[in-house]
């Protein structure tokens, strides 16, 4: 998928673009590639499923993983990032929400409702 993403950022030029369900942890997630591009990425990611991350033209001032107030929550399904603008401070967030799970399935069903 590196190449439809190369691809889009090379064609649409985002200032910020926020990816969800990236599925990969962060040691595998094709930074390089995105960087060469003129992007500066932070990567909250999780082997197999979940995973966010934010790319950006502008250097990250702060990068917050994991929703505040969760401390234990060990899903990759929240990352923001904080940048200095001319008009101050901006304030972006990449969020990857819990899906519709059948209710009889318990376990993940309590968790979309407890997120």
């Amino acid at each position: 998928r590196i190449g439809n993403l190369t691809h889009w950022l090379t064609e649409s030029a985002p200032d910020i673009a926020c990816l969800q369900e990236i599925k990969t942890a962060d040691e595998q997630f094709p930074r390089a590639e995105i960087e060469a591009l003129g992007y500066n990425v932070e990567i909250y990611g999780q082997k197999g499923f979940n995973g966010v991350a934010i790319l950006s033209k502008l250097r990250f001032d702060e990068v917050i993983r994991g929703l505040p107030g969760d401390d234990t929550d060990e899903q990759a399904r929240f990352i923001e990032g904080v940048f200095s603008t001319d008009r101050g401070a901006l304030r972006v967030a990449s969020l990857y929400l819990p899906n519709g799970n059948p209710i009889d399935d318990e376990k993940k069903f309590s968790y979309k409702l407890s997120w």
